[in-house]
């Protein structure tokens, strides 16, 4: 059995894990990365983030082609779907990336090691037949899709999102179970491709974390688009290709050759071992941490999915960074509570910091800005008026606490938003940030005029 030393091991090679290796390896540290795939970049880019969005927009095409390209003089006869070739686009796209992150780990001079990591102590662990130590070991191994007791994954017909990336027929009636993102994402890039597709929530909205008027003009847009949208319902089973649900005493049935369980995603820890190295878990078997990411054993830490706050790759990314400088005796930052967070549906819908109902929520005195992509110049010549963007701010110092958006691109756009808000900057600040015109961005500047009820180009 071989054994080897490290400065720091990380286990899990997913966004969180490998960036924290590429940023030890920076600060000079020997660094292993175990990853039990033959290929890193975990969750993300394997089965989660990258391919999802690969199918997202190959499908936007699809829809383009087959139901838009007509009214911008752009004649097509015959449009067809070839799935195979877009499953195979989503696979390249997939193994490009992977093969990248393999390539800057091995520039880096990072010690790649393949398998299953469990902790035999506080500083050592096994992978297969080899041993190895370090000082300080990271726990970054992500989550796995959450399991309905009484609806098992069987990776055929009752699946999580893993395989529902990968179906190789269109399905005829798809029900997703969940109305967040994942399931909303996957949903629409189904029913573009042909299913007829419903999704339950058992929650009175979908994308439940968002504000009310965002969340109904996402529904009726979703509606527009073909998707069934039923909330309220909660799922009691499946039997005979058909799930049921109840919704108070009203019994529902919803005929489905295809299940999609999008409930959430729960820390993975499973094979760990973590009892050997003493490390506490919390009540929701996260991994406990402290405002460093140090768990009750020194030299052990953990991040991303595993430890309490959003399960979002960029999140888990800035935890990476800030652990490898920490243990590098460097000032690492990260500001858990400038977070973005995005539904990639077309349109997108984003977020950050406090939403305008739970500021209310919480007796705050704020002011709102909202403005119209109808009535942005770029959004009219790119088929995109659909949506609003929103920002709310304090209403005595101006300062932007949070802001929504529903409309195309809304990912991008948040963006500097967020930025405004890292430095506690106001609306006014935003308000008086030059934006090119024309451009999308340009809502986000009126929806931050309006807030001092001065924009320009609305009523």
């Amino acid at each position: 059995m071989s054994s080897q030393s490290f400065d720091l091991i990380v286990i899990g090679a997913g966004p969180g894990g490998y960036v924290c290796a590429f940023r030890a390896a920076q600060l000079g540290l020997k660094v292993a990365l175990v990853e039990k795939r033959a290929t890193l970049g975990g969750t993300c880019l394997n089965v989660g983030c990258i391919p999802s969005k690969a199918l997202l927009h190959s499908s936007e095409q699809f829809v383009f082609a087959k139901s838009h390209a007509a009214a911008h003089g752009i004649k097509l006869s015959g449009v067809e779907l070839d799935l195979a070739t877009l499953l195979k686009k989503k696979d390249d796209v997939v193994t490009k990336l992977v093969g990248g992150v393999a390539q800057l780990a091995k520039a880096r001079k990072i010690t790649v090691i393949t398998g299953a990591a469990a902790f035999t102590s506080p500083t050592t662990l096994s992978v297969g037949d080899q041993t190895i130590t370090a000082k300080n070991i990271v726990i970054a191994t992500g989550s796995a899709p959450v399991e309905l007791p009484f609806m098992k994954f069987d990776c055929e017909t009752v699946v999580s999102s893993d395989h529902a990336i990968s179906f190789p027929t269109v399905p005829k009636k798809l029900v997703v179970v969940g109305g967040g993102a994942i399931g909303l994402e996957l949903g629409s890039v189904w029913a573009r491709l042909g299913a007829d597709v419903t999704v339950v929530e058992f929650l009175p909205k979908i994308i439940a974390t968002y504000d009310d008027d965002i969340v109904r003009a996402f529904t009726r847009i979703l509606q527009k688009q073909g998707l069934k949208i039923e909330v309220g319902a909660k799922v009691t089973g499946y039997a005979n290709g058909i799930l049921t649900a109840e919704r108070g005493t009203e019994k529902l049935s919803f005929p489905a050759d295809k299940v999609l369980v999008a409930v959430g995603r729960r820390p993975f820890t499973d094979s760990l071992n973590l009892a050997a190295a003493g490390v506490q878990l919390d009540e929701k078997k996260r991994v406990k941490v402290d405002a460093h990411l140090k768990t009750n054993v020194p030299g052990i830490w953990a991040l991303g999915d595993v430890v309490a706050g959003p399960m979002l790759a960029h999140k888990a990314e800035e935890d990476g960074v800030a652990v490898a400088e920490w243990i590098a005796q460097k000032a690492g930052h990260v500001n858990w509570d400038l977070i973005p967070a995005i539904v990639y549906t077309d349109p997108e819908v984003a977020s950050i910091g406090l939403g305008e109902d739970a500021a209310k929520a919480a007796g705050l005195a704020i002011n709102v800005g909202k403005f119209n992509f109808a009535a942005n110049g770029r959004a009219l010549a790119n088929d995109a008026t659909d949506g609003f963007v929103k920002i709310i701010a304090d209403a005595k110092t101006d300062k932007i606490l949070g802001a929504q958006i529903v409309g195309k691109g809304a990912g991008e756009l948040i963006s500097e938003i967020v930025t405004h808000m890292e430095y506690g900057g106001s609306a006014e600040d935003l308000a008086r940030t030059v934006h090119a015109h024309p451009t999308m961005s340009e809502a986000v500047k009126e929806a931050a005029l309006a807030v001092a009820k001065r924009a320009l180009h609305a009523m």
